[in-house]
């Protein structure tokens, strides 16, 4: 797939961190040529990430083009911000499924197992029955394999022995040499399940991050609909690149 949507997240946040740390370094403001030194990047890309970091809240642009941390004023940090982050992540994952009409979900890794964090569906965009544990079906859909594609040789090894590659449906891979050797070969960062976890549903997702833990957003829809899969690619990519931000970057 040639189509470009910007940076993986974790390149992308690693220049939001170093964007940051230099706006933090001038309270009054700075100009996006002083900033884009400061950071070593090009102009070019950090007058895109500031643009994207202001849209998201975590800078103001003033009047003058400048870009200065968001004033968030005195008080509004409370025991309440994580339930408000939440909730911010959450309206993000609904853009995404009213975006494309399809149910959206969001998971982490955590200890071990692929944890399902949120599943944001409608009426119109209904959720693939839950009829197998997400948790025990990592090899079959496209969040899984999205984030066993990002673990190292021994965690993807602890996982796989921990976890059968049960036969879900006809098309579900059960032999481990065939998943890794599909794991391996995938040339982007989009995962893919066509009626591996249900028949008749197709499933797309790519990897987010929380610091250090990798997790994966990703839509189910049937398989009958046609999707142009490079609009899938970039709506997915940049929804996850602002999921990994607020999951990531500090609250200012």
């Amino acid at each position: 797939m040639g189509d470009q949507a910007g940076p993986e997240p974790t390149v992308s946040v690693r220049q939001d961190l170093r964007l940051l740390e230099a706006v933090g370094a001038h309270p009054d403001g700075a100009s996006v040529q002083q900033l884009a030194r400061a950071a070593e990047l090009p102009e070019l890309s950090a007058r895109r990430l500031l643009h994207e970091l202001a849209r998201d809240g975590y800078l103001d642009e003033l009047d003058d083009g400048a870009f200065a941390l968001h004033e968030r004023g005195p008080g509004l940090l409370t025991a309440d911000d994580g339930v408000a982050s939440h909730e911010r992540i959450r309206a993000l994952l609904s853009s995404l499924r009213d975006n494309l009409s399809a149910a959206v979900y969001l998971t982490l890794y955590d200890e071990g197992e692929i944890r399902v964090l949120e599943i944001v569906d409608s009426p119109r965009a209904p959720r693939v029955n839950v009829w197998v544990s997400f948790q025990e079906a990592g090899h079959a859909t496209a969040l899984g394999k999205s984030v066993l594609r990002e673990l190292d040789a021994e965690a993807r090894a602890n996982y796989l022995s921990l976890h059968s590659l049960a036969d879900l449906t006809p098309r579900t891979i059960t032999r481990r040499e065939e998943l890794l050797r599909e794991l391996d070969a995938a040339a982007g960062p989009l995962s893919m399940d066509r009626g591996e976890y249900s028949r008749g549903t197709t499933c797309a997702a790519v990897p987010v991050y929380s610091g250090d833990q990798v997790g994966s957003i990703g839509i189910s829809f049937r398989s009958d609909r046609m999707y142009r899969t490079t609009e899938v690619r970039a709506r997915l990519l940049d929804s996850a690149l602002r999921v990994t931000r607020r999951l990531t970057l500090p609250e200012y």
